[in-house]
This record gives C-alpha cells, structure tokens and sequence, in this order.
C-alpha cells in the first residue's frame, strides 16, 4: 500500500478548521497516519498550506490569497469561521505544516493548487524546496494535482517523487498519462468510480484512492471492489472500524 487505508482530507476538517496545523493534530489524535493538504503560492512566491485561490471563506480576510505575503498573511484569522475554539488559528506556511507532520510520524498528500503553466511550475519547485529542507522520507510524501502541468513540473524536478494523478473522472487516455509521469496512484470522486473501472486500475498496478467519502456504510461496497484507501473528513468514522482493516 502506497498510502494509508484512512487519510484525513485537509487534516480532519471535521474536528478543526481545514489545512490549519490544528487540523492535522486532530487527525493524529484520532489515529490518523497520513493527511491530505492544499499547497498554493502567495504573491512572493511562499508556499502555504490552502485550498481556495482566496482567503474569503475560510478566514476573516478577503482577496486573493496571491494579494498576500509571508508578512502579512499570519495576520489572517483561520479559525474563528469555524469555532470560537479555534480562534487565532492560522494558514500555515508549507514549511510550518511539514515539520508538524514530521514531528507527528504522519505521511502526507500533497495537492498543488495552480491555475496556468507558468504557476503550476513555480508552485512545484517551491514545494519540492520545502521537501527537501524538511526532509521528508520519500515514502510518505504523496504529490497530487488536477493541473497535469503541476505533475509535469515535479516529475521533471525529482524523478523519485511518488506522484497520485487525481481526476473526478478518469479520462480516455488515463493510462498512458499515468504511465507517462510514472504516477504510482490514481485518486478519483468516488460517486463516479464503477467496479469496471476499479478493476482497469487495480490491474494496470497502481493504487486506489478515492475522495472525499464520509459515509461508512455507502461506501461499504467500494472496498471489494481493491480500493487502497479513502480521504475523508470523518476519520474518527472509520477508525476502529473493519473498514479500517489494514490500516498503517
């Protein structure tokens, strides 16, 4: 298995604030070992740990989240929206949530977040940087994009990288394009996963995953069908669970 059978999506953002360091202490407090985490650009080029291309929803800022600095976006509340419990929680710096992760003993999925070429390469050589000075054991980081660019761009900058190609759907040519980047995974909606395409997956040896499911007994059956692992909001659901069987 590449990953664990149960990763917390955005840490466990059902017990915290999403992509904040507190997320991911709640998924390891819960028997989490691995999370899932946004990385996107600021304007000066720092990368740190957010899903949105703006700040509004997820803290009491507004704009973009490029109209921001390494200075000035710890300004930014990313907690309060959530619960008063979480209050001053911020969006952390990417260097900020490795480390954490590190300490924790967890392994991460990384999803780049770019919107053109030009971006998704410049976020890929950012975060490999952030890798590579916090010294990530190869084995626990897992690099994911919808944006093929972003895939392309760290392929070319590590050629060890473990890479998931993510998709809602797969496409036509999925496995020339997994092939091409020497994907180890394929990550999906499972709403729109079917036995059959399952089966091509299992059966071209890569791995499983499917996102983002927060149900235990709806996706009871997607088990036997050789999914790996799922990204979930709800860990807590299914650890402890036999759906947990396996589990790092």
């Amino acid at each position: 298995m590449i990953a664990a059978r149960i990763i917390g999506h955005r840490g466990a953002s059902s017990l915290a604030p999403e992509n904040t360091l507190a997320a991911i202490r709640a998924a390891a407090e819960v028997g989490v070992r691995w999370v899932e985490i946004d990385a996107r650009l600021l304007g000066d080029g720092t990368p740190v740990v957010h899903h949105d291309e703006c700040v509004d929803r997820c803290t009491d800022g507004t704009g973009p989240l490029s109209g921001y600095d390494s200075a000035t976006i710890g300004r930014l509340d990313a907690g309060s929206w959530y619960s008063h419990a979480f209050i001053g929680e911020r969006i952390p710096l990417l260097a900020e949530a490795l480390a954490l992760v590190r300490e924790l003993g967890l392994g991460i999925n990384l999803e780049l977040k770019a919107g053109d070429h030009c971006g998704a390469r410049r976020l890929a050589e950012a975060v490999l940087g952030e890798l590579s000075a916090a010294a990530m054991p190869r084995e626990r980081v897992l690099v994911s994009s919808f944006e093929p660019a972003a895939l392309t761009s760290s392929r070319a900058q590590n050629r060890g990288l473990l890479i998931g190609c993510l998709w809602s759907r797969l496409p036509a040519r999925w496995r020339r394009r997994a092939a091409d980047l020497g994907a180890v995974s394929v990550h999906c909606d499972w709403r729109h996963l079917t036995e059959r395409i399952a089966t091509a997956v299992k059966q071209a040896g890569l791995g499983l995953y499917c996102y983002t499911v927060n149900d235990p007994q709806a996706f009871l059956p997607y088990w036997g069908w050789g999914v790996d692992g799922i990204f979930t909001d709800r860990p807590q659901d299914f650890l402890g669970s036999d759906q947990a069987a396996g589990l790092e």
